[in-house]
């Protein structure tokens, strides 16, 4: 048992730094097995020599051993998202996402904490598209943004969307307009980076409020074509936060929009929309990630100068997962130049991507809750979520025989016989049965490390005698008792399949062609039985998920 529970530490320590720290793995050893205290220095010999042995295996050896083993991650008092001003069932929240691209792990983030900051104070949520870009925005990126919250999870109490308000936005931007506040700039864009980069006024910033409405007018009827005059604030030319110098509030595109069509053509920018419909729907703490930060000022200025209270702003920092990207303008390529399988990729982070590689909702849930509303910048590598995963699966997932790049065996002695496994070691899944006989097949990776006159076991079948190597093994029926060495295998009678290893997608910051692994081998035929989208463990292997039946492949999950 010890040496069980030293190997599962020194990998897991090896996995997380590239190499291992005896201090560290033996606090964790004593913490799992108490005992090992009355011979500390021999603990240290035996994790030593295991660090010796590990340190030797590939990337892909670790993860399969580490599949043996479940890694607990590091539990934190259940955290509760308090708010500041709440008040028991008057928390309005709103996850506002623009329709231009895939959900992905930030998204999921920023949803998971306006849904839970909302119900612990028995609050609602909205949903709301901010969808007043013509140029970006799609009907399929709604459709896909709701399909991914209903998986995730998360009900929203009602559903809006930006560019319906358009005569709203309007009446705001000429109130501005109105009160001195805003004007209409038709200045060339370098001369608009002049005045910003140098506080140098635009020659329009002078212009009377009525001026500004009259110009206002000519935007709203066509007379200004696109990119011939913006409305810009008013703010602090001086002003060391440069967002206030100036920033746009609403533009020209002359584009159809997937829902008003052609009946718009200003567009207001975000900073004005959020405020206004901030207001309308009578949020009282927006959540928003801090690369809005310098925004928060603009914000509450609008809201004073539009006469409304101002909602509590909520931060938090923004999540990504380290090689993974989840910008729009580096999955897009990717997707459009086929060198991912679409937003479902595995290997993204777009939730359709986790979900295809067999996360569960509530893994994902876990891992983005459980960075709560810290503001310190968060891109943890693939294994912190796997662990949550693994963990939960754990539980769940029946068991079945899977061996990859397979050796075949023979065995002398050994009589057609079935028998019958349980589908999972601790809860009642049923049982499966195979059929074994004098044929079976073993790892390549195992078989190779065979030694002629060497005895092992064939996990849960008997225990056999290597008598020489070739294209076949031959083996006899040994009568050995305990034999250390358990290798996987599967029966004759069984099916080809193949499993896809997601990796990292990204390496220095480019594409890695070497991504996704591909690994071919035998399963058990009790896998024809499984739907579609089943997650299931092949012993010994991992996590995987069924992604199609013809041809049978499975996706490695953890």
């Amino acid at each position: 048992m010890l040496n069980s529970i030293i190997r599962k530490h020194v990998l897991k320590n090896i996995a997380d730094y590239g190499k291992a720290n005896p201090g560290s793995i033996i606090g964790k050893v004593i913490g799992e097995y108490p005992d090992c205290k009355t011979d500390v220095k021999g603990t240290m010999g035996k994790i030593s020599a295991e660090i010796g042995r590990a340190s030797k295996l590939s990337k892909e050896e670790l993860e399969q051993e580490m599949s043996e083993f479940e890694y607990l991650v590091k539990e934190e008092k259940e955290k509760t998202i308090t708010l500041q001003n709440a008040e028991a069932g008057a928390v309005v929240t709103r996850f506002p996402p623009e329709p231009s691209g895939y959900p992905h792990i930030g998204h999921a983030k920023a949803a998971w904490l306006d849904y839970e900051a909302a119900a612990n104070y028995d609050g609602k949520m909205l949903l709301r598209f901010d969808d007043t870009n013509p140029e970006k925005e799609s009907a399929e990126y709604v459709d896909a943004i709701k399909s991914g919250l209903t998986w995730l999870g998360i009900k929203w109490a009602s559903e809006s969307y930006t560019s319906d308000n358009m005569d709203e936005l309007y009446k705001a931007a000429e109130k501005l307009i109105a009160g001195g506040n805003a004007y209409v700039s038709t200045s060339p864009k370098e001369k608009l980076s002049d005045s910003r980069t140098n506080s140098k006024p635009l020659p329009e910033r002078n212009l009377s409020p009525e001026e500004n409405l009259d110009r206002w007018k000519k935007m709203l009827s066509g007379e200004y074509k696109q990119g011939e005059a913006l409305l810009l604030f008013k703010g602090n030319l001086e002003s060391k936060n440069t967002v206030m110098r100036d920033p746009a509030l609403a533009r020209i595109i002359e584009k159809e929009h997937y829902r008003q069509g052609t009946k718009y053509i200003v567009w207001p920018s975000y900073d004005l929309s959020v405020v206004v419909m901030d207001h309308l729907e009578g949020l009282t703490h927006p959540m928003r990630s801090k690369e809005y930060e310098l925004r928060d000022e603009l914000y509450a200025k609008l809201f004073e100068l539009l006469g409304w209270e101002t909602p509590t702003m909520v931060p938090f920092s923004r999540l990504a997962i380290k090689n993974a990207p989840i910008s729009k303008r580096l999955i897009t390529p990717l997707v459009t130049n086929g060198k991912v399988m679409g937003w479902d990729d595995p290997r993204l982070p777009t939730v359709s991507g986790l979900k295809r590689r067999g996360l569960l909702a509530e893994a994902i849930k876990q891992f983005v809750l459980y960075f709560g509303l810290s503001r310190t910048e968060s891109e943890p590598d693939w294994e912190v979520l796997l662990a949550f995963n693994r963990k939960l699966l754990d539980k769940e997932a029946p068991h079945y025989f899977f061996v990859p790049d397979p050796v075949k065996i023979e065995i002398s002695g050994l009589e057609n016989k079935e028998i019958e496994l349980s589908m999972h070691p601790k809860k009642d899944l049923g049982m499966r049965r195979l059929n074994a006989g004098s044929t079976v097949y073993i790892p390549k990776a195992d078989a190779e490390k065979l030694e002629t006159g060497e005895v092992f076991r064939l996990k849960d079948l008997c225990n056999v005698k290597l008598i020489s190597k070739g294209e076949t093994y031959s083996c006899e029926l040994s009568e050995d008792g305990m034999v250390p060495k358990k290798l996987q295998w599967v029966p004759d009678d069984h099916l080809e399949c193949e499993v896809l290893i997601p990796k990292d997608l990204l390496k220095d910051g480019e594409f890695n062609p070497d991504s996704l692994e591909v690994v071919k081998g035998f399963c058990e035929k009790s896998v024809e039985n499984l739907a579609p989208d089943s997650i299931i463990q092949f012993e010994r292997f991992g996590f995987c998920r069924l992604d199609k039946k013809d041809p049978l492949t499975f996706i490695f999950s953890c």
